[in-house]
């Protein structure tokens, strides 16, 4: 039979990763991810939008009939109107919302908070400047208190999320998959943060609302891998035959390609809404949300498989009925081994003593050179002294 190519394999959970084996390499790797998130938050920090950090936004169409203007034009002409009406005002940033019923596009501009007198004098200067229609140019004033609420809120969701999810795991399997699980949602929610601090896009409502997206998410697969761990590590220490580590590796290797092709097909959408629709055709608001949800997701399958399992099966090392059973299986092996050893060196002495003691035979009924051969000898009863049958002499 030809041998089974790795897709075959993995599909069929035969390919026997050794995952679990390389534990001290995955958690390696995630601390290292872990620091350099931290590190980013803590040197970059994040570009809060203006719904986090207050402010004064611009809405300003593409084009003013005759004239199509660039992004970098619109910022500009709105760096000289808010710098009319306040010298220390600036642009902070600015993005391409996509095209409108009009057939252009349509720019967003912030710039630092400005007075309602302040807002509608640049959006004066800003008309005069580039020609537009003044119905057509709106700005938008915001508080960053508003921005503290919504944080405030997100932290508590997340905060009642978790504890949720803590009791529901206790309850479906045990505190130590709980507690794996949750470290695995809490690692793939940092590095997701640190991802967004180094690229430096700005966090807006879509950004906490791709943060608690992906919770369910990963958690979900997180809770794929562990069921089946429970289904193969059921009953375990009343049989010698694989240990609780082995039996978790299993586990992974037959869910491997299950969370594989789960995450495909979800990053493949997420994919499209981050590099289509915010990279080619320049949909601005669609950037936030579509990293959070690729980084997140992706993130999420590899931590279900190469850390919440790994860290589950540290946890239960450290269970006394476990470590006795790990004992006691790599105890039997190593005696099974040892006695096959045994067993094979006995079997070549025989057989060599078999060898030796033939030899001396062989030599003694071996006929010397020019000898004539031994006539045969017959035992039968029925023949006389001449050979003959019946005894009797002609």
């Amino acid at each position: 039979m030809a041998r089974q190519g790795l897709a075959s394999r993995l599909y069929a959970g035969e390919a026997n990763v050794n995952i679990i084996g390389r534990r001290k390499l995955w958690f390696t790797i995630a601390a290292v991810l872990v620091l350099i998130s931290i590190g980013s938050i803590a040197i970059r920090g994040f570009h809060l939008g203006i719904e986090f950090a207050g402010g004064t936004s611009f809405s300003v169409p593409a084009t003013n009939g005759s004239t199509t203007y660039t992004q970098d034009e619109v910022s500009d002409a709105v760096e000289r109107a808010i710098q009319s009406v306040d010298p220390n005002a600036e642009v902070v940033s600015s993005q391409t919302l996509g095209s409108t019923g009009g057939g252009g596009d349509t720019y967003t501009v912030r710039a630092s908070t400005l007075t309602a007198a302040q807002a509608e004098q640049a959006k004066t200067a800003l008309v005069t400047d580039l020609g537009l229609d003044a119905s057509k140019v709106s700005d938008d004033q915001v508080s960053a208190a508003w921005g503290g609420q919504v944080t405030r809120q997100a932290l508590l969701g997340l905060i009642i999320f978790l504890i949720v999810v803590m009791i529901y795991l206790v309850i479906r399997f045990e505190w130590r998959m709980a507690a794996a699980a949750v470290s695995s949602l809490l690692l793939d929610l940092i590095i997701t943060a640190g991802v967004y601090s180094l690229v430096g896009f700005e966090v807006t409502p879509s950004t906490v609302v791709g943060f608690l997206t992906i919770l369910g998410y990963s958690l979900y697969d997180v809770v794929v891998v562990f069921d089946k761990v429970q289904e193969n590590t059921r009953g375990i220490t009343a049989s010698s035959i694989r240990t609780y580590n082995e039996a978790a590796n299993l586990a992974v290797n037959q869910t491997l390609m299950r969370s594989i092709n789960t995450g495909l097909v979800a990053l493949l959408p997420v994919g499209g809404l981050l590099f289509i629709g915010a990279g080619l055709l320049g949909a601005g608001t669609l950037k936030d949300l579509g990293l959070v949800l690729f980084v997140g997701m992706g993130f999420g399958v590899l931590a279900s498989i190469m850390f919440a399992a790994p860290l589950l099966t540290a946890f239960k090392d450290r269970e006394p009925k476990i470590k006795a059973h790990t004992a006691r299986v790599l105890a039997r092996r190593a005696s099974a081994k040892s006695g096959d050893v045994a067993r094979g060196e006995r079997v070549g002495r025989q057989s060599n003593m078999a060898e030796s003691d033939e030899a001396p035979a062989m030599a003694a009924s071996a006929p010397r050179p020019g000898a004539r051969p031994a006539a045969k000898r017959n035992n039968s009863p029925n023949r006389g002294p001449n050979n003959r049958p019946g005894g009797k002499r002609r």
